[in-house]
């Protein structure tokens, strides 16, 4: 791929992130009104006539890797697994 042509993909991906990053802010305010709403109503599910909401508490159960590193380094040493990946930056 030439410069120029390299140029214009990067503007390209530029203007859709800016654009992304705009409909995710839009997208985290609808949501957070609909959640103040169902707070008000002091409700976890909100149904209409094609769609339905739930937000309600999940409970889930996680690992403290910085406990157990902390606490007992040698068997978080066992378990580690060294994992490789790529990461696409553009600055």
């Amino acid at each position: 791929m030439k410069t120029l042509e390299m140029d214009a993909r990067i503007k390209e991906l530029r203007e859709l992130r800016r654009m992304a990053d705009e409909l995710s802010q839009e997208i985290e305010a609808i949501q957070d009104s609909i959640k103040a709403e169902m707070l008000a109503q002091q409700t976890d599910i909100l149904t209409g006539s094609d769609w339905k909401v739930t937000y309600k508490e999940v409970t889930s159960n996680r690992l403290d890797s910085t406990a157990l590193k902390k606490q007992l380094p040698d068997i978080a040493a066992q378990f580690m697994k060294q994992v490789t990946s790529r990461r696409f930056m553009l600055s």
